[in-house]
C-alpha cells in the first residue's frame, strides 16, 4: 500500500512539475525583451497562459497555428516548443514572414507553403480559399485565434477539414473567435463574428469531438451588436474560446 501510494505521489509531482514547466516558458515568453509593447498591452486581454493551457499545450507538442497575422500568438508559441516541440504556421502568413520569423530566435518555425489563393472576392464580405493540402500529418494541436470569421462556409470548411486530416488521433483544434447572436443573418456590423453553435456544427460535421469551452474571454457588456472595431467594444469582445479533438 506504501509503495502504490508512493508511485500515486510521485506521478501527481510529475504532473504538477510539467503543468510548472509550461507555465514558466509561456511567462517567459511574454515577459521576453523582444516582444513589443504593443502586445504586452494586450496581454490582460488576450490571457494567453489561461487560453493555451485550456487548450492542453504541451512543450513537446507539434502545433499548427493559423492565420498568424502579425505574430501575436506566435512569438508566444515558438520560444515554448522551440526546445521540444516544433511549431507550423500557415495561411495568410504574409506579414510574420516578412517580421517575426526574420527575427533572432524564431528561425526553428516552419512556414507551410500552400496552393489555398487566399482572396476576397469583388462584393463580398468574406475570405475563400482554393482546394489546398497542409502536407503534414500527425500533428498533436491546430490554434486559431480570432480567424474563422474571415471566411465564407465553403472556405471554412475546406480550412477544417484539412485540420482534421493533419492531425493524429486524439489531436487538438483550440478555436477563439468573437461571438455574433445565434442564427442572426449577416449584417455590416457582425461581419467579423461567428456564431459559436454554427463552428460547433460545423466542426463536428467535420468529424470532430467537442471537448469543452471556457468563458476566459466571455464579456457580459458586450451587447454583441456593434462591429468588433467599434470603439465602444474594440478589445472588449465577447470571445467564444473552445477545445475540439480528432477521434
Amino acid at each position: 500500500m506504501r509503495a502504490l501510494l508512493a508511485l500515486m505521489l510521485l506521478a501527481l509531482a510529475g504532473h504538477a512539475y510539467s503543468a510548472n514547466e509550461i507555465d514558466s516558458k509561456v511567462e517567459a515568453a511574454l515577459a521576453a525583451e523582444s516582444r513589443p509593447q504593443a502586445d504586452r498591452d494586450r496581454d490582460r486581454n488576450r490571457r494567453p497562459l489561461e487560453t493555451l493551457k485550456f487548450f492542453g499545450l504541451k512543450d513537446n507538442m507539434r502545433v499548427l497555428e493559423l492565420i498568424p497575422g502579425g505574430g501575436w500568438y506566435t512569438r508566444v508559441l515558438a520560444p515554448v516548443l522551440a526546445e521540444n516541440g516544433r511549431l507550423y504556421v500557415a495561411l495568410g502568413t504574409g506579414r510574420i514572414k516578412e517580421g517575426v520569423l526574420k527575427e533572432p530566435g524564431f528561425e526553428k518555425v516552419e512556414l507551410l507553403e500552400t496552393s489555398e489563393n487566399l482572396h476576397r472576392p469583388e462584393g463580398s464580405r468574406f475570405y475563400t480559399l482554393d482546394d489546398f493540402d497542409f502536407k503534414v500529418s500527425g500533428l498533436d494541436m491546430v490554434v486559431t485565434f480570432r480567424n474563422l470569421h474571415n471566411f465564407d462556409p465553403a472556405a471554412r470548411a475546406r480550412v477544417n477539414g484539412q485540420v482534421f486530416k493533419a492531425l493524429r488521433s486524439g489531436g487538438l483544434y483550440g478555436v477563439v473567435d468573437h461571438t455574433a447572436r445565434h442564427m442572426e443573418p449577416p449584417n455590416v456590423e457582425n461581419r467579423r463574428r461567428i456564431d459559436p453553435v454554427l463552428v460547433i456544427k460545423e466542426l463536428l460535421d467535420q468529424g470532430f469531438e467537442f471537448v469543452g469551452y471556457t468563458d476566459l474571454h466571455y464579456r457580459a457588456d458586450d451587447e454583441l451588436e456593434y462591429e468588433v472595431g467599434r470603439r465602444s467594444v474594440s478589445g472588449n469582445t465577447d470571445r467564444f474560446t473552445m477545445l475540439f479533438r480528432k477521434p
